[in-house]
This record gives structure tokens, C-alpha cells and sequence, in this order.
């Protein structure tokens, strides 16, 4: 069985095919800003190029906010051109092969935690923030979603991380979101110029200790185009977020980072994989 993982980022479309649960490739399309529907299936197209003449089932990440009942995505602030799309077509029309396949659809946080508990064989509570053009998050029990609201565990991205004498408003208006702080719009090109002590990472340590009050993580894992260019700064992080960390935080627990930018995309995959119809 072939399966195609889709992740629609807010930048761009990064695509993985796996077999058997083996990932075959990865790839991805050039970057889009707030990208039409046709711009949108381009990319689509883009991302899968010549590498795939045919498939079983898609697996899909999408961002914004999904109505199951009709299966598409209601509102999307940087995708506009999905909103409405029939998401069990999408793959498919994009290049033009037949008929709808079987279609999964996570967040890019879920299906990232999936391909890290897959390839880790990670047991226990795995908390994934998924840092990028947004921020998401997903909290897994050995594999399995714990939600909160939705498919998942709580719109982690907004909540209020205020760091003082450095106010900011998120992008969906609430004061102090986290996304306000370290979304890609936040930081820009900054990345690589981070210290521990920027007000970008205070509020990420901020979360990460907030996480560990209401989610008891024995795993946290950065994810996301921002998360995985954090690693030189994990020692850092690691020590802020320790220091008087509540008593309610499991013992030993550790923070890591994500490796490349496919870990959504080949988590959806296997999640297509491993779905019953």
C-alpha cells in the first residue's frame, strides 16, 4: 500500500509517500504567501512533482479551523485559498488522478507527534509544539491523541505568556499569545540570531512550563519550521524552563528537537496508513 502524506504549511506544501510504512521520499514546494486555490493546488502539485504516478490514500494537514461534518476548512488566516476546498479531493484534482482516496486529516502537530512516536518507538506522554507560520500543539499517550478541543489538545498558540516590558497582541487579537511571541511573523529572520534570554524564548519557556502544569509530559518536542532551527539553544531552554519548575512535573523528563521539516507530512502519512476505512 502506497500512501501520500500532504502538510499544508502556511509557507509552503511539504509531501512525503510512504509504502508499507517505509518513507519512499520527501519533498516540497516553492513558498507561497497566503496563497489562492489555484496558487494552493500548484503547490500541491509542486510539492508531489513526478514522483508519484499513483496512490492508495492521502493523508492531510491542514491548518485553520476544520468543520468535519462538511470536510473542509472554514477559516484559514494564512492559507485563504483552502477555505471551502472539498479536502477529500483536494489531493487528488491537485494532480489530476482520478477519483478521491481514502483521506485522513490532522493537524500538523498530531501528525508530527505521530512520525516521532512511529521512528522513536517514544512511550509515555509526548507533548509536540509545532512552531512556524503559527504555533499548534498536540499531546500523544503512547500514540493516542489526547484532545481537548477539536482533535486537539487546546489552542496552545494563544495563550497568554505576557513576558514584561515586552507586550504583544496575537495574531488573533488576544493579549500576550505565545504566536505573538514566536510565530514566524514574530521572529522573521531572526532565527539564527536568538539568544536564551530574548523575549521570544522566555515565552516559549513560559509555555513548555505551563505544559508540564496541565499536561505532565515526559516528552516535549519542538517541531515546526521555527522548532527544529532551535537546537543550539535547547540547553538553554532546557535550564530556564527547570529552574523551580512545579513539583507536578514528571521526573526526568526531556526536551528535544525535531529534525527536518517533514515530520508532519510523513506522520500523516502513516496515520493514512494505519486508517480503517
Amino acid at each position: 500500500m502506497i500512501c501520500l502524506g500532504v502538510d499544508i504549511g502556511g509557507t509552503s506544501v511539504k509531501a512525503a509517500a510512504l509504502k508499507n510504512g517505509r518513507c519512499l521520499w520527501t519533498s516540497r514546494s516553492g513558498a507561497y504567501r497566503r496563497p489562492s486555490s489555484q496558487d494552493l493546488c500548484r503547490a500541491i502539485a509542486d510539492a508531489v512533482g513526478n514522483r508519484l504516478v499513483d496512490f492508495d490514500r492521502v493523508g492531510l494537514c491542514v491548518p485553520g479551523i476544520l468543520d468535519e461534518s462538511r470536510n473542509v476548512v472554514t477559516h484559514a488566516v494564512n492559507v485563504p485559498g483552502l477555505v471551502g476546498l472539498p479536502l477529500d479531493r483536494l489531493v487528488s484534482e491537485s494532480l489530476k488522478i482520478g477519483g478521491p482516496r481514502p483521506t485522513t486529516i490532522l493537524n500538523d502537530a498530531h501528525a508530527a507527534g505521530l512520525d516521532i512516536f512511529y521512528s522513536r518507538n517514544i512511550l509515555g506522554r509526548l507533548l509536540v509544539l509545532s512552531l512556524g507560520t503559527g504555533v499548534g500543539a498536540a499531546v500523544l499517550d503512547d500514540g493516542k491523541p489526547l484532545p481537548v478541543e477539536g482533535d486537539s489538545p487546546g489552542h496552545l498558540g494563544q495563550m497568554d505568556v505576557s513576558i514584561a516590558g515586552h507586550d504583544v497582541i496575537g495574531p488573533d487579537g488576544g493579549a500576550g499569545g505565545l504566536e505573538g511571541y514566536i510565530g514566524a511573523a514574530a521572529i522573521g529572520d531572526r532565527i539564527d540570531s536568538l539568544r536564551a534570554d530574548d523575549p521570544a524564548i522566555l515565552a516559549l519557556v513560559r509555555a513548555i512550563r505551563i505544559g508540564h502544569a496541565i499536561y505532565r509530559p515526559n516528552w516535549v518536542w519542538l517541531c515546526g519550521g521555527i522548532g527544529i532551527r532551535l537546537r543550539r539553544l535547547l540547553p538553554g531552554i532546557r535550564e530556564l524552563v527547570g529552574r523551580g519548575l512545579t513539583s507536578v512535573a514528571r521526573a526526568g523528563w526531556t526536551l528535544e528537537c525535531g529534525e527536518d521539516d517533514f515530520h508532519a507530512a510523513r506522520g500523516v502519512g502513516w496515520a493514512a496508513c494505519l486508517a480503517n476505512d
